[in-house]
């Protein structure tokens, strides 16, 4: 079982880092003949990462995947069999609700389109704006009745939709820091719907559970502090950055809070490619409070089943075009893998993330 990440104790990890290397500018190495390097931004997995200079504007898009398979309680594998005669079903007692899950999720995938837009509005301010579509599947094993492991079917879920606006400012402290001030708008929707295939054979359309939903429906805070510096070969960078919750939205609950600390270094190969690792804790809550309109006997609409802590290693690579027609463009990939995951209650755990970007300064 691996260690909540609070916040104060990574902030005091940043800001020794902080103290122990000497100040550096955030924009183009003058190591590099063109003032361009692929070490001038940090890995594409991370967000609000570098400031630009007053005047200046950069367009990026990143495509996110994800993948989930399996089912893990806390750090333990179980099966779908363990899941659908063990596990309670905490709507039993309504009408049609067995004892115990008799739906079970068994993979999940996720697709997130994201389109962002900065500008310097000086050299110490960068406003930053990003929107998204994000495409959710999931795949599940019905069981048969009230109990027992004789299955049913299988069926599969798809929800597809604009998500949450994030509108947020980058606060310059020194060359090295800044402060990551961000609120998130609540575009994205929370009634999402589907067929399901039921324990009694019918094949209902429902709102589906929370994590199949595109928006969180609420207003959030989204503070955080970033440290990133550089030589002519080497970048390495923290950041701490979490979601607070401001109430519930329209159906009555709110994801849980958020807490995010990462580290990475960068080396470059030339002055237009740099590899980079990088390290990720996160800390979720569970959903507080309950959309009426969510029940049924599967793990996913279950609220007290959600969140956990995980840490996830990265690789990656930036590259920059130096010079040509292209110079100025930047290409990052980057790839995860979880290194521990302890789930609240019956969860599916992520199988491996993958980033891809592209930015364009002016």
């Amino acid at each position: 079982m691996i260690t909540q990440f609070k916040a104060g104790t990574s902030l005091a990890l940043v800001a020794a880092l902080c103290s122990a290397s000497p100040s550096h500018a955030d924009e183009g190495h003058e190591g590099s003949p063109s003032g361009i390097s692929a070490l001038d931004h940090a890995p594409i997995g991370v967000m609000g990462d570098h400031r630009h200079g007053q005047g200046e504007w950069m367009v990026s898009y990143r495509f996110m995947h994800m993948d989930m398979a399996g089912i893990q309680i806390g750090t333990d594998d179980v099966t779908p069999d363990q899941v659908a005669t063990t596990v309670p079903n905490r709507f039993f007692g309504n009408p049609g609700q067995p004892p115990t899950l008799r739906i079970v999720p068994t993979s999940m995938r996720m697709d997130m389109h994201m389109a962002g837009l900065m500008y310097g509005l000086s050299d110490d301010i960068t406003l930053m704006l990003m929107g998204n579509y994000i495409t959710k599947e999931m795949d599940h094993i019905t069981f048969q009745g009230g109990m027992g492991t004789m299955r049913l079917g299988e069926f599969r879920t798809r929800t597809a939709d604009i998500g949450d606006t994030k509108l947020s400012a980058l606060i310059g402290l020194t060359d090295t820091i800044h402060l990551n001030a961000g609120i998130s708008i609540p575009t994205g929707t929370i009634t999402e719907e589907a067929q399901i295939l039921t324990p009694m054979g019918m094949e209902p359309t429902v709102r589906t559970p929370y994590p199949m939903q595109i928006g969180s429906g609420t207003w959030d805070l989204e503070p955080g502090i970033t440290y990133r510096d550089q030589t002519e070969r080497f970048a390495w960078g923290a950041q701490v950055r979490g979601t607070i919750r401001l109430g519930d939205n329209d159906e009555g609950y709110s994801y849980g809070d958020r807490a995010m600390a990462t580290v990475w270094a960068q080396a470059a190969l030339a002055p237009g490619v740099a590899l980079s690792g990088r390290l990720q804790g996160e800390t979720i809550g569970r959903v507080d409070g309950m959309d009426p309109a969510i029940m049924g006997p599967v793990q996913t609409a279950n609220p007290d089943f959600q969140g956990g802590e995980t840490l996830t290693a990265f690789a990656g690579v930036n590259f920059a075009a130096t010079g040509g027609a292209l110079k100025g463009w930047r290409l990052g990939v980057e790839g995860g893998l979880p290194l521990v995951q302890d789930l609240n209650g019956p969860q599916m755990p992520t199988d491996f993330t993958l980033t891809v970007g592209v930015q364009k300064s002016f």
